[in-house]
């Protein structure tokens, strides 16, 4: 965690988008992997049972795991990053995710440590977890606060990008071992794409040890500022600002596990389609989002933040229903164009919320705002979705109808809070534009 001297040039701004987004697409494939095992291999190597659904639902259990330990990697990060600053913070959590992931892939399974193998996986998901919570908001900030304020938007959604560029890492990863036989994957071809994760450690600390602290937060200790407990003022003054950003993240978080992590489940399982087939179609969806974010975070610069968002999240609202028409056709172009439909409404409301939630906190408390919002919304609509998307699916085998309604629950959650969020935003604006006048 070290922290030498990088001057602030003009080439600051690209080298910190730049940065955040190889850093996020790092500590994004290292949990995707663990969502693509979760859906795939941990209920046969880790939790065997006589009933898939039990296995299932133990593998996803750790997974939901891993969520629920987000919220006190973004307290404890949030903290030093508005402490000690953004930089320090980042790179220890790039170190803590890299080694759990790789520890992961080293574990034995079941059969030969009992029930050691799952507590120690469970251990190491929540290493995972504390990484990834610390990871988002110093990278959003590390991004948005070295652009000038008019690009703020667009420079954020560098970091958001890392999340479906680690998405088709993963998906590659795992697809390029499906090739094994079944025997063989179970025993050692899953391991692989966790022993890469070294490899991806190392490029991405050289990577961000050569990125200046951000200057907004310069200022913050210059002026000396910073505060013994910034968590605890953003509960104190701003509670309400993150119960909003919670509610605006709700569908972007959920809606990405729901159709990248439960519906992997639903088709192989409940539609017992090909499993490589599948792992295809998801691939194809991902590149789609790749190029929709940062389209999207253009328009929403250009056209206004709050209304970009507001559309995309009406939209999400009726996106589920032809999906789930089209993905029970269970062909590869209808299952890719029936995702499609969804994730480009979540992935607008992904790639411009991040500027959007940043910009409702003070930088002295940013940091530890951002995170909190995020990531609790993380542990509650991310770690439970797949949780519930496969009870409904048992619940109510053949019919996609409930699956549907959940969906839309997440996006209608969204669309309010985001209203809700603007005119916060608004007011706030208006009172300090007051004060200042009266002054």
């Amino acid at each position: 965690m070290t922290n030498p001297a990088h001057p602030p040039t003009a080439k600051q701004p690209v080298r910190a988008a730049a940065a955040a987004f190889i850093g996020t697409t790092i500590e994004w494939y290292d949990f995707y992997i663990y969502a693509t095992a979760a859906a795939l291999v941990f209920g046969k190597v880790f939790f065997p049972a006589a009933d898939p659904f039990v296995s299932t639902m133990a593998s996803f259990g750790t997974f939901a795991a891993g969520f629920l330990a987000r919220p006190l990697g973004g307290l404890v990060f949030g903290h030093l990053g508005d402490r000690i600053g953004r930089k320090n913070a980042l790179m220890a959590t790039l170190i803590i995710m890299g080694v759990a992931t790789v520890g992961i892939g080293l574990l034995p399974g079941y059969e030969q440590a009992g029930l050691l193998a799952p507590a120690l996986l469970l251990l190491l998901r929540l290493a995972q977890g504390l990484a990834v919570g610390g990871e988002w908001g110093g990278a959003v900030l590390m991004a948005g606060e070295h652009a000038s304020q008019r690009r703020r938007t667009f420079a954020a959604s560098f970091a958001q990008l890392g999340s479906p560029a680690g998405l088709i890492l993963s998906l590659v990863a795992f697809r390029l071992i499906t090739t094994l036989d079944e025997a063989d994957f179970l025993a050692w071809g899953w391991r692989i794409p966790f022993l890469v994760s070294a490899v991806l450690l190392a490029v991405g600390y050289f990577i961000r040890i050569g990125v200046s602290e951000s200057p907004d937060f310069a200022k913050v200790l210059a002026r000396q500022e910073t505060l013994e407990i910034p968590a605890r003022e953003v509960m104190r003054t701003a509670w309400r600002t993150v119960l909003l950003c919670m509610g605006v993240c709700t569908v972007a978080i959920g809606g990405i596990y729901f159709t990248n992590t439960f519906m992997l489940a639903y088709t192989t399982q409940t539609l017992g389609l090909d499993r490589a087939m599948i792992l295809d179609c998801l691939f194809a969806v991902a590149i789609i989002q790749f190029f929709v974010q940062p389209l999207a975070a253009w328009f929403a610069e250009s056209l206004g933040t709050a209304r970009v968002l507001i559309v995309a999240a009406a939209c999400s609202v009726l996106a589920p229903y032809p999906m789930f028409m089209l993905v029970s056709h269970a062909t590869p172009l209808s299952i890719v164009a029936g995702i499609a439909i969804v994730l480009v409404f979540m992935a607008t409301i992904y790639s411009a919320m991040a500027g959007f939630i940043s910009s409702a906190f003070d930088t002295h408390v940013r940091y530890s705002g951002i995170s909190l919002s995020y990531q609790l919304c993380g542990a509650i609509a991310g770690g439970f979705t797949p949780l519930v998307g496969t009870w409904l699916s048992h619940r109510y085998p053949g019919q996609w109808m409930p699956l549907a309604l959940f969906y839309s629950g997440l996006s209608l959650i969204t669309l309010v809070s985001i209203w809700g969020l603007a005119a916060h935003k608004q007011r706030a604006a208006g009172a300090a534009t007051a004060a200042t006048r009266a002054a």
